[in-house]
């Protein structure tokens, strides 16, 4: 499938400045204050910018950090990592595989089965229960 791809100006008619900010700007919100913290119910996770469904609520857990954290995506083509240099550290960055969408960093120390803590950006996410 060929990549989502739009103008800034284009993004940002469609996007709220937050939304703006974490996903194209490659942003962080601050911890605790983005949405889907709190959410639990069963459901679907998507990208903010395309809608590509990228994580279940059932692979969702607390890790205390702040911001939404899974322990594997909906499926492998789901999202793509690119490596992030910035703040003199080397960490994973995950962005959604269609639009390139900068949704949070992947690190080492989540829960089984996985062991990854996929912590992902609330404003990068729109969320849909399920029915």
């Amino acid at each position: 499938m060929a990549k989502i791809e739009k103008t800034e100006t284009e993004w940002r008619e469609q996007l709220s400045p937050e939304q703006f900010h974490v996903t194209r700007e490659h942003g962080t919100e601050r911890a605790f204050t983005g949405p889907h913290q709190d959410e639990h119910r069963p459901g679907k996770f998507s990208c903010v910018c395309c809608g590509k469904p990228v994580f279940l609520t059932e692979t969702k857990f607390d890790s205390g950090t702040g911001w939404p954290s899974f322990y594997q995506p909906i499926d492998a083509d789901a999202v793509s990592e690119k490596t992030d240099r910035k703040f003199f550290m080397v960490r994973t960055e995950i962005q959604c595989a269609d639009c390139e969408a900068h949704i949070g960093h992947v690190f080492n120390d989540g829960p089984n089965p996985t062991g990854l803590r996929y912590c992902m950006n609330g404003h990068a996410l729109t969320f849909e229960p399920d029915e």
